[in-house]
């Protein structure tokens, strides 16, 4: 019989969020999505500033890598989050519910990008590229 895994604490949970390349290129998938056709430019402009954090992140920059997550993410759900609907069953359309999954992963990301961000160790993360190059010569 296996042992059961120990819960997770919050604390725990945002750091894996914060420190995720996963969840920046989350986003910018969903903002493509709803954003791409018809072109609205302002919201498409996200996307570049958040596939590079995700590549930052898988360079060793895990805490810029969340900074620059946090900024973009926070700011698209501020915007995102000034549109209404205008009828209630708009809301449950497909659109409507990739609009509010896209919302809910930028607020996500905003809390745990700017946990990791202001709770990170540079020395460490440091350290850690120095012994992990990524690009071996």
């Amino acid at each position: 019989m296996a042992t059961p895994e120990p819960p997770r604490s919050i604390k725990t949970s945002l750091e894996a969020w914060g420190n995720s390349s996963f969840a920046p290129t989350g986003l910018a998938t969903l903002v493509t999505a709803l954003h791409f056709r018809p072109l609205q430019v302002r919201p498409m402009l996200f996307v570049p500033i958040l596939l590079f954090s995700s590549y930052a992140n898988l360079q060793g920059f895990k805490i810029d890598s969340a900074g620059i997550t946090a900024a973009a993410s926070g700011t698209y759900a501020l915007l995102a989050m000034r549109r209404r609907p205008g009828t209630f069953m708009k809301r449950f359309s497909i659109r409507g519910i990739v609009r509010g999954t896209a919302v809910g992963i930028s607020i996500v990301n905003a809390a745990a990008g700017g946990w990791v961000y202001a709770t990170g160790n540079r020395e460490r993360e440091k350290e850690e590229r120095r012994d992990n190059p990524r690009w071996a010569e």
